[in-house]
């Protein structure tokens, strides 16, 4: 006989690498906005937008203490789940702290409106209850760049959510998309991509390397089909600018997922010379081995 699983998902479920031990809860399925180009997390007719009932979260919650579980961390699933009134959120991490008391650490993926909406009184009593951090996908802090990926959000809007979930004692990881501009919008991508960084000096920092696999039509139509994707040695150069411009105190950062085309892990600002000296040694790699050239975003 087979256990019932303590949670129940409507798939795919995503979540960081970093909440790979977590506990998850889906406390919404798909996301709110789902209309940025470059992203196919939430596309299949499944996801469709919609909060979870109430009564069936803290079920959930209720049915992992039963069953004895003793998570450390929590990840409050789909794409943005700040987007639950003040109320429902209350609700559903009191419940984490009375049925789960051995977390730690809840977490979420949260879009900047969403922060908008919710008071500074709103997000402290949030992180007294248990929300730690939040996972920001910024994708870039070059408004012409946010415009033609219907992101929704500008640099400024991104920029303050950071600093008030901050202000707040809610960390923030932030995630930006190297190659988003296409070779025309580089530069000016990574520069204010590095001055967002700047600005907000986030806890975490990662890139990752846009990459499609359901078909890039509704991403060029942004850039009115004149989108030209950065090369192996493009994509290092543009993550050069953007690291030599950044100046950050004490943020983690990696460049590790699957789609990235260097290994990347430091502290910066400390390690920012050996981050940029290993960049070099990228492209000088690249350039004479044009045969790892990806190229193509599918690889």
């Amino acid at each position: 006989m087979f256990r019932q699983l303590p949670a129940q998902y409507i798939e795919p479920l995503f979540r960081p690498p970093s909440e790979a031990r977590s506990l998850i809860f889906q406390v919404t399925n798909g996301c709110s906005w789902n209309r940025c180009s470059y992203c196919e997390m939430y596309t299949d007719p499944q996801k469709k937008f919609r909060a979870r009932p109430e009564s069936e979260v803290l079920a959930e919650i209720r049915n992992c203490a039963e069953q004895g579980l003793t998570p450390r961390r929590v990840f409050l699933a789909d794409g943005d789940a700040l987007v639950l009134p003040m109320r429902r959120l209350r609700n559903i991490l009191e419940e984490i702290r009375i049925s789960l008391p051995t977390v730690n650490r809840v977490s979420s993926y949260c879009l900047p409106a969403n922060l908008k909406r919710k008071s500074d009184d709103d997000l402290a009593e949030l992180a007294a209850l248990g929300l730690k951090i939040v996972y920001v996908g910024a994708e870039s802090g070059d408004d012409e760049v946010l415009q033609k990926i219907d992101k929704g959000e500008t640099h400024a809007t991104t920029a303050e959510a950071l600093l008030r979930a901050r202000a707040a004692g809610i960390k923030t990881s932030v995630m930006i998309l190297n190659g988003l501009g296409g070779r025309a919008l580089s530069r000016q991508h990574a520069l204010a991509s590095a001055r967002l960084a700047n600005e907000t000096q986030p806890d975490y920092l990662a890139t990752l390397v846009l990459t499609f696999y359901k078909g890039r039509e509704r991403f060029e139509a942004g850039f009115d089909n004149r989108f030209e994707e950065l090369d192996t040695v493009g994509l290092c150069q543009e993550m050069k600018t953007f690291i030599g411009a950044l100046q950050l105190e004490n943020t983690i950062f990696r460049s590790d997922h699957a789609s990235n085309h260097m290994v990347l892990k430091a502290v910066l600002g400390k390690d920012k010379q050996r981050l940029l000296q290993q960049i070099d040694q990228s492209i000088e790699y690249f350039k004479s081995h044009p045969e790892f050239d990806h190229g193509d975003f599918g690889y």
